[in-house]
């Protein structure tokens, strides 16, 4: 059974950092594309950061290139979202998701595998 676990969400002031992590089971990361999404309640699901499985290939949203930083662990089974110099505008709760042919295109639709989120609250 295909699950991912996503934890490492919290409160932290402007100008902080986490990283958050998704643990999956039931699948390779050598065959899935992984992504981290956001929501904000009233907006849609927008992808923030993909990696594609093939080849490792990266994709970060424009907001977030240059403080976000998607990584993977496969002995772990692991991917990772660090994410630097918070803003209020990343509040939202993050989720991972995974996807056998989605690639490296972050677009929410793409994907079918999805686990629970983790709020992110950047507040002073």
């Amino acid at each position: 059974q295909l699950q991912l676990g996503v934890s490492g969400g919290d409160l932290v002031q402007p100008g902080g950092s986490l990283r958050l992590s998704c643990v999956v089971s039931g699948l390779s990361l050598d065959e899935y594309s992984i992504g981290w999404f956001r929501h904000v309640p009233g907006k849609e699901r927008e992808g923030v950061s993909c990696i594609d499985s093939d080849d490792g290939t990266t994709f970060y949203d424009d907001s977030v290139k240059g403080r976000f930083t998607i990584s993977r662990d496969k002995t772990l089974n692991t991917v990772y979202l660090q994410m630097n110099n918070l803003n209020p505008e990343d509040t939202a709760v993050y989720y991972c998701a995974a996807d056998l042919a989605a690639g490296a295109k972050c677009v929410v639709d793409l994907f079918d595998n999805w686990g629970q989120g983790t709020q992110v609250t950047v507040s002073s």
